[in-house]
C-alpha cells in the first residue's frame, strides 16, 4: 500500500470518528423514547380558544374544570405522537426544566378546513334528541356536528371543530421519568384517563420449554422427525400487577383495546407480562339477593345442611315455618 493510500484511509477513519463524535454530541439531552412529565397550555392563535391544558387554574378560568378530568402534569413518551410533532421536536435535546412556546400550523394541528367535508343529509339519519345546531352526531361512521337544520334536511360539518386553526403551545418539561411504575401509571392515564393502582414484581414461574434433540441419537428408520419434547423450568418474569377497579373495568378504551394497551406498555416499560387483578370487597355480612327460592341452586344439599348445623339452626323447623306461612 502506498503512502498516499494510507493517508487516504487515515483521513476516512478520522471522518468516521468525527461523525461519531458529532452524533454523540447531537444526542445529548432528552431523546425520542424518553419518558417526560410536562405541563402545558395550548390556545388557538386567532380565536384565543383553549385547546388543552394541565393547569387547574387555567381550567377553572375557562370553565372546563367540572368535566371530571384531573388537571396535573402528564407523562408522555417523546417520539410517540402523544403531543404535536412540532412540540416534540422542540423538546428533544433539551433538559428537564426547559420551557418553550411553539406555534403549530393548522395543517399539523387539526388539519386545514375543507368545505367539501360539509354535507347535507336527511334529518331521518339523526336521532330526534340530536336534531339541533351544534349537536355532535355520527353519520355513516363519520363524526361531525350540525351547523344548521331546516325541515327534513341538516347541514353536517365533518371537519374537526378546530380545523383551520393555528395553535400556540406553551410547555414546561417538569422532569424526566425513570421509575418503571411511574412510566406505566403515566401510560395508563394517557390511554384511559385514569391511574390504576399498580406495582412491578419479579416472579418465579414454571414454564414448559422445548428440549434440544440429541444429535447423536439415531434417527427413526423412516426418517420421520421425532416428536418434540418439553421440560419444565423455573424462569423469572418481570410482572406488572394491576388492580382492576369498577371504573377501569367499565372504561370503553380498556374494554375495546386492553390487549393492545397491555402489549404497548410491556414493550415500553420492559416487563414480561401484565396481570390484572379484580378485587371484590366483602358485603359486611349481607347475603346475596335471591339466595332463597332457587338462588342457591348451585350449592350442594350437603353444603346447606352443614351450614345450617354450624349456625345451630333446625332445618325441619324452617320448613314447617315456611309451609305455615304459605297456608
Amino acid at each position: 500500500m502506498t503512502e498516499e493510500e494510507e493517508a487516504e484511509l487515515d483521513e476516512q477513519a478520522d471522518d468516521v470518528e468525527a461523525d461519531a463524535e458529532d452524533a454523540e454530541s447531537e444526542a445529548e439531552g432528552l431523546q425520542n423514547g424518553d419518558f417526560v412529565e410536562i405541563e402545558y397550555t395550548a390556545y388557538t392563535v386567532d380565536g384565543d380558544q383553549l385547546v388543552d391544558t394541565t393547569d387547574p387554574e387555567v381550567a377553572e378560568e375557562e370553565g372546563v374544570d367540572d368535566q371530571g378530568q384531573e388537571f396535573k402534569p402528564r407523562t408522555i413518551v417523546l417520539g410517540e405522537g402523544h403531543i404535536f410533532e412540532a412540540v416534540e421536536e422542540d423538546i428533544v435535546g433539551s433538559e428537564p426544566g426547559a420551557e418553550g412556546t411553539v406555534t403549530v400550523p393548522a395543517e399539523d394541528a387539526f388539519g386545514e378546513y375543507d368545505p367539501d367535508d360539509v354535507q347535507t343529509v336527511s334529518a331521518e339519519k339523526i336521532d330526534e334528541d340530536d336534531r339541533y345546531p351544534g349537536a355532535n352526531v355520527q353519520i355513516d361512521g363519520q363524526q361531525g356536528y350540525i351547523s344548521t337544520i331546516i325541515g327534513g334536511r341538516a347541514r353536517v360539518d365533518f371537519n374537526h371543530p378546530l380545523a383551520g386553526e393555528d395553535v400556540e403551545y406553551e410547555y414546561e418539561v417538569v422532569d424526566e421519568v425513570e421509575d418503571r411504575e411511574e412510566k406505566a401509571a403515566g401510560l395508563f392515564e394517557m390511554y384511559l384517563g385514569m391511574e390504576p393502582e399498580l406495582w412491578i414484581e419479579t416472579d418465579e414461574v414454571e414454564e414448559e420449554v422445548p428440549v434440544e434433540p440429541d444429535e447423536d441419537e439415531d434417527e427413526d428408520d423412516d426418517d420421520e422427525p421425532a416428536e418434540p419434547e418439553f421440560e419444565t423450568e423455573v424462569v423469572e418474569k418481570e410482572t406488572l400487577y394491576l388492580e382492576a377497579t369498577p371504573q377501569m373495568t367499565m372504561n370503553q378504551q380498556w374494554m375495546m383495546g386492553k390487549q393492545q394497551i397491555a402489549q404497548d406498555i410491556m414493550g415500553k416499560v420492559d416487563v414480561d407480562r401484565v396481570i390484572v387483578q379484580e378485587v371484590i370487597d366483602g358485603m359486611g355480612g349481607m347475603g346475596m339477593p335471591g339466595m332463597m327460592g332457587g338462588g342457591m341452586g348451585g350449592m350442594g344439599g350437603g353444603d346447606i345442611e352443614e351450614a345450617l348445623e354450624d349456625a345451630d339452626v333446625d332445618a325441619d323447623e324452617i320448613v314447617e315455618e315456611l309451609e305455615g306461612a304459605e297456608e
